[in-house]
């Protein structure tokens, strides 16, 4: 009996630990803060970069035509889990991985890019809109989501999350009103990248740990920018000097965000329904149990006790890989190229940024006007608004404003957003454009006085 509780013991730890380093531990890497995934992928896509726009041709070509016979032969994917999985879904979803795929080819072949400046295929070519999405956001996220996804199941399937869960219900239900695990999500998210974090709870929402509320408040609330995109920003707008304090506030303005959005609504009006009734973890510790950790040993032995070996570990990866592939990739390929051709070639962003003037005005921000058109523009990309902010905003303190707020906003349709309107998670668009908007005057609200103590 002792002998068999060892070895799961060690089934735990190892498999735990490993994915604990590999996700969750900042290192230094060619003078950058990253986690071991991102490393990974990078160096497989630097090996890779002659290839990976085809294969992101490929995927969103066969996303698009596999979605439409899925509509037309729906007994035959039926028959079949994973295809019916991947590839059954709504007539708009299907409109919109098929808008992807045109969209992706456009780019790739380059028609009319360079030709025409005012024409309509030539925004959609252009650099700043399909180009960045194909060249600079589905290139990396195609790699990083077959290696993130391949290798998850280390935080998943080993009782990482039920050992973390126990031990942290205390503080993240009254706190956040999300499950103790979450916490694992969180971590991920705020150090190494939103996207793994967005997977990760694709996953757990599927599996039936998190209700469609729980879901839908980590997604939108801790699928926080990393620190090495956060530098990015702040260099943009070449205030590089004030890092520390710009790191403090944003992680400030993260947890406010994360205790006060979950109360209202639309975050707060999601039911707590689950996909799969009867996996989510009670909120008390039964009267067996001493204390919450060993509550948490004996959750995350019997996780491992149901593993079923390596079989299932790939068969798992599998799984997350190509419901990202051929579920979110489109979908980023598709909304964000459109968000950022309103933003390249409309008004638009301009003037939905004018009801943040008086706000900007009230809390006394240098070049309001000029401001106010950064506000909303970071709902289509993070990047944006600091690029607008540098070209066009002399004041130093409303620069490291607009840097703050646009990485605070964190619902930013190119990449998060987008993954989380193509992934199964129970979030609409318009719920994503009011919790930008809410997220967006609450960091104002902070960031704003803090910003005129420092400057």
């Amino acid at each position: 009996m002792e002998q068999k509780k060892n070895n799961l013991m060690a089934k735990f730890l190892i498999p735990s630990i490993i994915g604990i380093l590999l996700f969750m531990i900042p290192v230094k890497y060619n003078g950058d803060w990253t986690i071991c995934v991102k490393i990974i992928a990078d160096i497989i896509g630097q090996a890779l970069s002659g290839i990976l726009p085809i294969l992101c041709v490929l995927i969103l070509t066969v996303s698009a035509v596999m979605s439409i016979a899925a509509l037309i032969v729906p007994d035959f994917f039926k028959k079949h889990p994973i295809l019916k999985d991947t590839f059954e879904t709504t007539p708009v979803w299907v409109a919109i991985r098929v808008i992807g795929a045109v969209f992706v080819w456009l780019t790739y072949l380059g028609i009319d890019a360079g030709d025409d400046d005012t024409g309509f295929i030539h925004m959609i070519t252009e650099g700043g809109a399909g180009g960045f999405v194909l060249g600079d956001l589905l290139t990396v996220l195609v790699i990083i989501f077959i290696i993130a996804a391949m290798l998850l199941p280390l935080l998943l399937d080993f009782g990482l999350l039920e050992f973390v869960g126990a031990l942290l219900t205390k503080v993240m239900r009254p706190l956040f009103k999300i499950p103790g695990r979450a916490a694992v999500d969180c971590f991920t998210s705020w150090i190494g990248d939103g996207t793994l974090g967005v997977m990760l709870t694709c996953n757990q929402y599927e599996g039936g740990y998190y209700s469609a509320r729980e879901a839908s408040v980590i997604a939108t609330t801790f699928s926080a920018v990393s620190i090495t995109f956060s530098i990015v920003v702040l260099a943009q707008v070449d205030l590089m000097e004030y890092f520390g304090v710009y790191y403090l506030m944003i992680c400030l303005v993260g947890v406010a965000c994360a205790i006060i959005v979950p109360r209202i609504p639309p975050l707060s009006m999601k039911k707590d329904d689950y996909v799969v009734e009867g996996k989510a973890m009670p909120e008390t510790i039964p009267p067996q149990y001493h204390n919450s950790r060993e509550y948490g040993i004996d959750l995350a032995l019997k996780r491992v006790e149901e593993h079923k070996g390596i079989g299932q570990f790939f068969e798992n990866g599998l799984k997350n890989a190509v419901g990202m592939w051929f579920g979110v990739l489109p979908t980023v390929m598709a909304i964000g190229t459109i968000a950022l051709m309103l933003a390249n070639n409309t008004p638009i962003f301009e003037i939905l940024g004018k009801p943040f003037l008086p706000l900007l005005e009230l809390l006394q921000v240098p070049e309001a006007a000029e401001a106010s058109k950064t506000m909303v523009v970071g709902f289509t990309d993070m990047f944006t608004p600091s690029i607008l902010a540098a070209g066009g905003i002399e004041s130093p303190m409303t620069r490291f404003i607009v840097a703050s707020v646009s990485v605070t906003q964190l619902i930013y349709l190119s990449e998060v957003g987008g993954l989380i309107l193509g992934s199964k998670l129970p979030v609409k668009f318009w719920e994503l454009l009011v919790l930008f908007l809410e997220r967006t005057i609450i960091s104002l609200v902070i960031i704003c006085p803090l910003a005129h103590l420092v400057f």
